[in-house]
C-alpha cells in the first residue's frame, strides 16, 4: 500500500526534544554547516510550529495548497522524510536574528512544541500544504526539523 513511512531521524516529538535537550549544556560543541547558525536553524522550525497554531503570515494561494502543495506534502509524508531549501524563510516570516544565542533558541523550540502538543483546537492551515490535521502536521513538524537536523554537527 501507500501507508506513510516512519519519520526518519524524529519518529517522535519526545525523540525531536531529547535531541534537542542533548544541544544543552555543552552547545559550543554543535553547529549548523549551512547559510544559518543552528540558533537560526532552531528559531525557524520554532516558527513553523508557532505558526501552525496561529496562522501564516503569507499562506500560498488555495489552488497551490490543493495541488502542488497537496503533492509535495503526500510525498514527503510517504517517504516519512521532506527535501527543501534549507535556508529559505517562512514566506513572510519576521527575519532570524543572526547569528543569536543557543540556549534561548532551544528553549523557544521547546516551548512551540509544548504548546502544539497540548493543542486542541483547530490548526492553522500550512502556507503550502493547507489544511492538515494534527497528526499529519506532527508529521510536517519532524519531517521538517528532521531535514534541517542533516546540518547539525558536533564540532
Amino acid at each position: 500500500g501507500c501507508g506513510a513511512g516512519a519519520v526518519q531521524t524524529f519518529p517522535t516529538l519526545d525523540a525531536a526534544r531529547a535531541a534537542l535537550k542533548a544541544l544543552l549544556p555543552d552547545g559550543n560543541g554543535w553547529r549548523a554547516s549551512g547559510t544559518w547558525s543552528l540558533p537560526q536553524v532552531l528559531n525557524h522550525a520554532a516558527q513553523s510550529v508557532e505558526y501552525s497554531l496561529n496562522g501564516f503570515p503569507e499562506p500560498r494561494s488555495a489552488l497551490f495548497q490543493h495541488t502542488v502543495g497537496h503533492a509535495a506534502f503526500a510525498l514527503f509524508d510517504g517517504r516519512g522524510r521532506m527535501s527543501h531549501g534549507l535556508d529559505e524563510p517562512i514566506p513572510g516570516a519576521p527575519a532570524l536574528d543572526a547569528p543569536g544565542a543557543l540556549e534561548p533558541a532551544v528553549a523557544r523550540l521547546l516551548k512551540a512544541l509544548q504548546d502544539f502538543e497540548a493543542h486542541a483546537g483547530t490548526l492553522a492551515p500550512h502556507f503550502a500544504y493547507g489544511t492538515l490535521d494534527k497528526a499529519q502536521y506532527t508529521r510536517a513538524h519532524l519531517m521538517h526539523l528532521a531535514n534541517h537536523w542533516t546540518l547539525v554537527t558536533k564540532t
